[in-house]
């Protein structure tokens, strides 16, 4: 049986047995997400890679034999370019540090639940669609391809009613953009309502991710115009 157009195959390691089995469960009510095997120990974990090469290692760093860090540069060392998430209880700065100087693609503490690990997955998908599927031809693309690759997203923190995936839609509207968007232009790429787009837009001028310029008609209040931080905005009229 052929396996489902985009599946994202993940690879879960932990050295509890019971964690492992949680964390798996949570990863499969997201899709596209498939858990193809567990490991409990840093060697198991490089044989496994090695027979059912996944996309995605969701990595515990207190193992048994080995620091999970040591485990990257052995995955590396073996030919494979699967992504690794570090998922972990070690919350000291050189292992974050670590982490980073080995490329993880997010850093999540344990204990958490189904909502935390959630929202970061599908990000990660998000991401690696748009590695997956990047032309480059210019500077532009480049940066654009480092921004989704490596950038936190916009809608890493959401305030309650706004929604990850929406956001999405609306930082990809606002980096797209050829100078300023308004909230109605927007909205209207990805169809979500006017009010909503707004919300969204002043969150991420909130969070420092955009710019807001004015723009004076003949009358009424002036328009705000907002433009992805970085890319030009134009000139207010």
């Amino acid at each position: 049986m052929s396996e489902p157009a985009g599946t994202i195959d993940v690879l879960v390691v932990d050295d509890d047995f019971m964690v492992a089995r949680v964390h798996r469960t949570f990863v499969e009510r997201v899709a596209p997400f498939r858990v193809v095997g567990t490991a409990h120990t840093g060697a198991q974990a490089v044989a496994a890679v090695d027979e059912l090469r996944p996309d995605l290692v969701l990595l515990d760093l207190y193992l048994p034999d080995v620091f999970g860090l040591d485990v990257i540069p052995r995955l590396r060392t073996a030919g494979h370019d699967c992504d690794v998430m570090v998922i972990s209880a070690a919350r000291e700065a050189d292992a974050v540090r670590g982490a980073v100087r080995h490329g993880v693609v997010d850093y999540l503490l344990k204990p958490f639940d189904q909502e935390d690990l959630h929202p970061r997955l599908e990000r990660y998908a998000t991401r690696r669609g748009r590695l997956l599927s990047a032309t480059v031809r210019g500077q532009a693309d480049v940066d654009r391809v480092l921004a989704g690759a490596f950038a936190p997203s916009a809608g890493s923190t959401l305030p309650k009613g706004l929604s990850v995936e929406t956001a999405e839609l609306i930082e990809r509207v606002l980096r797209d953009a050829d100078g300023t968007v308004s909230a109605a232009e927007a909205a209207a790429a990805p169809g979500v309502p006017r009010v909503s787009a707004r919300r969204y837009l002043e969150h991420f001028h909130t969070t420092g991710h955009a710019d807001v310029s004015l723009r004076y008609g003949t009358a009424g209040r002036p328009e705000r115009r907002y433009s992805w931080r970085g890319r030009p905005t134009g000139h207010a009229r």
